[in-house]
């Protein structure tokens, strides 16, 4: 336990560098671009005081380190852009604030969240059990016919872009079966049923090219373990072909599952960015997308941290859950 403890105390100290040297990267380069966000919200017509003025309100008049360290500082204990009665007031969290849309950053991404959420942890269900479970199957029947057709669907799943498969799925089950919603969200909190109803097709979409992967990783994994000696040495103990299966050797095919399920999903979580785009969802890829075409930079910089947050937090996940299936990884 002290050794899983400090392994885990070892991984969020490394977490936190990695944020900062990845915030202040992504902040130098996208407030090096030409796009001025004063200019942007400078409004018609733009004299130069009102630019000045324009800059000096929304902090870009001083330099680029002291933006990132006031940036760095709105999010632990918020900021405030402005003086007097027209100051606005950023609270903590704040990754910044959208002059064009008159929002804070955070509530952007809070108000977003919940469509990219749904589309990522349902789908992400749907793969995770369709791919170990045809994976383990195709491994168990290797050569026949089960292992044939799961190794089709995943080449298949492989090189079939996901924006196609969605446009297919639209044509053929929103429109000529009119079987589902083709676009549209509904909270959970409205209607559960609704919910599901509108993303049945996003999540199926997703699962099938993701579970692609899945299925060759778990089948090669499969066909490695269950010829190594524990196997063998299980089967002559008496243990029957179930307990071997889904004791000794899923163990084995665990941990490699374990690390891509945790990055697949943390990337998921920081937007399906052409899943929104086909289905007509407004979720955190389609503010992204919004964002840039407006060249609203503080939602870009303030999305792709996000993003980039969710994703490092994914690897620390799977770090501590390698930790705790294999405790050599602590000792590491």
């Amino acid at each position: 336990m002290p050794d899983l403890l400090w392994f885990v105390l070892r991984r969020l100290l490394a977490t936190v560098l990695v944020m900062l040297a990845l915030s202040l990267a992504v902040y130098l380069i996208f407030y090096a671009i030409p796009a001025d966000p004063a200019r942007l919200g400078c409004g018609k017509p733009c004299t130069p005081d009102r630019l000045e003025q324009a800059r000096h309100f929304m902090q870009l008049d001083q330099s680029v380190i002291q933006q990132y360290l006031a940036f760095l500082r709105g999010i632990v204990a918020g900021r405030t852009f402005g003086e007097g009665s027209a100051a606005v007031q950023c609270d903590a969290p704040c990754f910044g604030y959208s002059f064009p849309l008159a929002r804070s950053v955070t509530t952007l991404i809070v108000d977003r969240l919940p469509v990219t959420a749904s589309i990522a942890i349902g789908a992400a269900v749907l793969w995770l059990l369709l791919g170990v479970s045809l994976g383990v199957g195709a491994a168990l029947k290797r050569g026949k016919l089960f292992d044939r057709v799961a190794v089709g669907f995943a080449l298949i799943g492989i090189a079939a872009p996901s924006f196609l498969l969605g446009l297919l799925a639209i044509l053929v089950f929103g429109s000529w079966l009119n079987m589902v919603p083709v676009n549209g969200y509904v909270p959970l909190t409205e209607s559960p049923v609704d919910w599901a109803w509108h993303l049945i097709t996003p999540w199926l979409v997703l699962a099938a090219i993701q579970a692609a992967a899945y299925i060759r990783l778990t089948r090669a994994q499969m066909l490695e373990e269950m010829n190594l000696d524990h196997i063998t040495t299980a089967r002559a103990k008496g243990a029957g072909e179930r307990r071997v299966v889904a004791i000794h050797g899923l163990r084995g095919v665990l941990v490699p599952i374990v690390t891509i399920f945790g990055l697949d999903l943390g990337a998921l979580l920081g937007g399906a960015i052409l899943t929104e785009k086909v289905f007509s969802m407004q979720g955190l890829g389609e503010l992204l997308i919004s964002a840039v075409a407006q060249l609203d930079v503080a939602v870009v910089v303030g999305v792709t941290l996000f993003s980039a947050f969710l994703v490092i937090l994914a690897n620390l996940v799977v770090d501590v859950m390698h930790g705790v299936l294999d405790p050599r990884v602590g000792h590491a």
